[in-house]
């Protein structure tokens, strides 16, 4: 579904993703591993079309995602109705004056009826645990709520494919629980999850499989999570423990 070939990305010529290839089929769950600055939430950016590979190819269920597919209209409404991107700051991607008007803007923006974006709405509200805090301006909420508030928005658009970057940094132990039973009820109801996290305690018994990146910005090892977690050895001798 999700496929990458040598691609490579710098911002101001620094160095961020350099030559990854990955190939992600629809309905994997796969974590995304590596030290601080090594281009994981690069590469989620780039799936989400919000930064373009300097060099390689980005092809999202056979479509090449360039520059110019995405000054088509019609191409981004499709794209963006299908995988949704939860930042690894909550803040940014909240916006609207209530909680209620953040997790209708999306369905919103993609033309649903107003029937249908109030039903996804309370639908999504609820999944969150969040229906308390409709009027609420997203502002003034705690750093576990703007997360549950930034997630209702992404799901709100029922994507097909969820990138979730750091989703559990600087959340208390009961909203840390709280997201993970939902993510592993998404990948259980067949959502493609993406994630980039260095919390072992976390990724465990969510995702199947593992692509780990370098200090240097380059992929160094892809396959089953557990065996990943597992070599001790190789863990620490990648800064990852």
């Amino acid at each position: 579904m999700i496929t990458l070939s040598n691609v490579s990305y710098a911002y101001e010529g620094n160095a961020a993703l350099c030559g990854i290839d990955i190939d992600i089929p629809r309905g994997s769950s796969v974590a995304f591993i590596g030290p601080n600055g090594s281009g994981k939430s690069t590469l989620l950016k780039l799936l989400n079309g919000i930064v373009l590979p300097d060099a390689g190819r980005y092809s999202f269920d056979g479509e090449l995602v360039t520059r110019d597919a995405l000054r088509n209209q019609a191409f981004v409404r499709r794209f963006h109705k299908r995988i949704g991107f939860l930042f690894q700051n909550s803040e940014a991607q909240l916006f609207c004056p209530s909680v209620k008007e953040e997790v209708a803007f999306g369905p919103r923006q993609m033309g649903l009826d107003e029937r249908e974006v109030a039903d996804r709405t309370n639908d999504c509200l609820e999944l969150l645990d969040i229906a308390r805090l409709a009027q609420r301006s997203p502002w003034h909420l705690s750093e576990g709520e703007k997360r549950k508030v930034a997630f209702a928005s992404v799901l709100a658009l029922n994507p097909e494919v969820l990138a979730l970057d750091e989703p559990l940094n600087g959340l208390d132990p009961r909203t840390k629980c709280f997201l993970r039973e939902l993510v592993v009820s998404l990948r259980d109801a067949g959502k493609t999850i993406l994630c980039a996290t260095h919390d072992f305690h976390y990724v465990e018994g969510v995702f199947s499989d593992a692509v780990v990146f370098s200090a240097d910005h380059r992929i160094v090892r892809t396959g089953g999570l557990e065996e990943i977690v597992a070599d001790r050895g190789f863990l620490e001798a990648n800064n990852l423990l």
